[in-house]
């Protein structure tokens, strides 16, 4: 935090507290908000935050109209090309109406783009839906988080028992079978299949000749790593039921190569032997002291001079931040554990684990994963 928003010797707020209370009361005014409603200097500014308030109201009714789209397969629907609205409306099993009604509040959200004689196409959104199928998997998802969000003051109170903690066992501390770990277990491949080639572009592993992946879940990364560097000895750690599915999947991939260890960090060391170790969105969903326990273990399993390469989508990213922190904090929230934690609380945890020369890397979507690179001293 920085002087100036400090209160003044004496108790008196510092000038930029004083200048925000001024401004707000007078933003607050019915009669100033009238004004610069009208006013020509100021027209633009208002309707542009009142659209924003706007959005903040509805933005859950933009959800379930994208949650509509994906249930009712729009998307594959149009990938062909343009179609009229009766023709989606026959293969969608809706009435016209209903059909034009989702299909222009999905061209409103730029998902679809309205052509003349009643016809709709794909918009860039839409058709980042279809490039990205993993993303279709959140938005089902994301269902149990909006369940558990119904009342947000009782979630914030502790008051409620989530849906989100009971498909996340282990944030209860409950390891699971290898059914109950089925679901998160593919939901978390998903992840790291969304953001495996942004971390090997921001960083890559060719100087490295063995990679241990803790918490790697069914090895959706290191499969990718795997395609990228053929030559690189990779090791994959994770709770022995989710370790059992890995071993499963990745044989059926023509992956036995990889070598699969099962354990929880929290008490049992991973194996020696990589000169890099990875954690891939694996920090967040742990409070402080889990988190500490995932780094240490890493350090434990590095050489001296060994790389630890961490993924984890952080607050306060430049152009993200309602990102980290606004869905990240509720959905851990929620999850019932972790947290969006910013660049200097990464850099406090690595350093509390033993690294050193800790590096932020450029990544292509920091939005999704930024990546910071230690080293074991």
């Amino acid at each position: 935090m920085s002087a100036a928003s400090h209160p003044a010797p004496g108790g008196r707020p510092a000038w930029r507290e004083r200048w925000l209370n001024w401004r707000n009361g007078l933003v607050a005014d019915p009669r100033f908000q009238r004004w610069a409603a009208v006013s020509p200097f100021t027209r633009f500014i208002a309707q542009r935050r009142a659209k924003a308030l706007f959005d903040l109201c509805a933005g859950f009714v933009y959800s379930q109209i994208l949650l509509a789209c994906v249930r009712l397969r729009l998307f594959e629907t149009l990938s062909a090309g343009p179609q009229d609205v009766n023709e989606i409306a026959s293969r969608l099993a809706l009435s016209p109406e209903a059909a034009h009604r989702l299909l222009r509040a999905a061209a409103s959200l730029k998902l679809l783009r309205a052509l003349p004689g009643d016809r709709f196409a794909l918009d860039d959104l839409g058709a980042s839906m279809l490039g990205n199928p993993s993303v279709a998997a959140f938005v089902e998802h994301h269902t149990l988080l909006y369940d558990d969000l119904r009342d947000p003051v009782a979630l914030l109170r502790g008051e409620t028992a989530t849906r989100l903690s009971a498909f996340w066992p282990y944030a209860k501390g409950a390891d699971g079978d290898e059914a109950a770990c089925g679901a998160y277990s593919e939901l978390m491949a998903r992840s790291q299949k969304l953001i495996a080639q942004d971390v090997l572009d921001a960083y890559p592993l060719g100087r490295h000749r063995c990679l241990l992946d803790i918490g790697g879940g069914e090895g959706a990364f290191l499969s990718v790593v795997a395609a990228r560097h053929p030559a690189l000895q990779l090791k994959l750690f994770d709770l022995p039921p989710v370790a059992a599915r890995a071993r499963r999947l990745l044989a059926s991939q023509g992956l036995s190569r990889v070598e699969i260890h099962s354990g929880s960090f929290l008490d049992t060391p991973p194996p020696t032997g990589a000169d890099v170790v990875t954690l891939i969105r694996v920090l967040h969903d742990h409070d402080d002291d889990k988190a500490l326990a995932a780094l240490r273990a890493g350090y434990a399993a590095l050489p001296p001079g060994g790389t630890l390469l961490v993924a984890e989508p952080m607050a306060q990213t430049p152009g993200a931040e309602a990102i980290g922190d606004a869905y990240f904090g509720f959905y851990l929230l929620a999850m019932g554990s972790g947290r969006p934690r910013r660049h200097a609380e990464m850099i406090q945890l690595l350093q509390a684990a033993g690294f050193a020369g800790i590096r932020l890397l450029k990544s292509p979507r920091p939005l999704f994963a930024s990546v910071l690179t230690a080293r074991r001293v």
